[in-house]
């Protein structure tokens, strides 16, 4: 069995953050571990408050995982400082000189679906040597332009996965940006629903998952995108506002 680290905020609705991505993790048979960053008070309606976790208690759960079960892949969602984003940076520099292949996957979160703010700008400025480390980094579309667009991340050789569920229209594009500026389009049918929260982070941990298991970076994409999707169909209905995905009845 392949093993993931998610490192994340907690979500008291269940629907996105560590909670989401350790329910891709199994849904795909790999055992997750994880490191909390922030626990928020959530739901389908909002985020009612959010408290980081001490970057030394995120760099202890960090260590502990890897130390004793090991890591054949990281998800990095919801950071709750600059300075623990500095600090998550460095142990994973550690982290890819001792296992170069190991796969990262960056989500960098900014704003939670019911439009909450879940970094400052010191913390998105940190997000500089996140990227620098990822395998992939998952912007959407809010969330690319705070890092300055296509051709600041381009310039910088960061390869990034734009994700086009925010934009308008009946087809949703997700763009495979590559370090050298080369793309690769995604595109599907719009699925009609307000169950949507944890889209993001269920996308990233699912391509996480996938690399882990060794598969070509394309196709991790492609087939995370399907899980998202039958997530979506699947979703419970729970929650007044934007709910969750329907994680265990979906299949990638």
């Amino acid at each position: 069995m392949r093993t993931a680290l998610t490192i994340a905020g907690s979500d008291s609705g269940g629907g996105a953050g560590i909670q989401a991505d350790l329910k891709t993790f199994a849904a795909h048979g790999v055992f997750g571990t994880s490191a909390i960053t922030a626990v928020t008070a959530q739901n389908t309606l909002g985020v009612t408050a959010v408290h980081p976790v001490p970057a030394e208690i995120v760099l202890a759960q960090i260590e502990a995982a890897i130390s004793d079960i090991g890591v054949d892949a990281v998800k990095i969602g919801m950071i709750g400082s600059a300075f623990a984003a500095e600090q998550v940076a460095a142990r994973l520099e550690k982290l890819k000189a001792e296992q170069p292949g190991v796969p990262i996957i960056f989500d960098p979160v900014m704003v939670a679906t019911s439009g909450a703010a879940l970094a400052d700008a010191a913390t998105i400025a940190a997000f500089e040597r996140l990227m620098a480390l990822a395998t992939l980094t998952t912007p959407n579309l809010a969330e690319l332009a705070a890092l300055g667009g296509d051709a600041a991340l381009t310039a910088r050789g960061v390869v990034y996965l734009a994700k086009g569920g925010d934009a308008e229209g009946a087809t949703v594009i997700d763009r495979l940006v590559r370090a050298d500026g080369s793309e690769l389009s995604f595109e599907g049918s719009r699925i009609a629903t307000r169950h949507n929260h944890g889209t993001g982070c269920t996308l990233s941990s699912a391509i996480a998952t996938f690399l882990g298991q060794g598969l070509p970076l394309e196709e991790s994409i492609d087939r995370a995108r399907g899980f998202v999707r039958s997530a979506l169909r699947a979703a419970p209905g729970f929650g007044a506002g934007a709910g969750p995905l329907g994680h265990a009845a979906a299949r990638g």
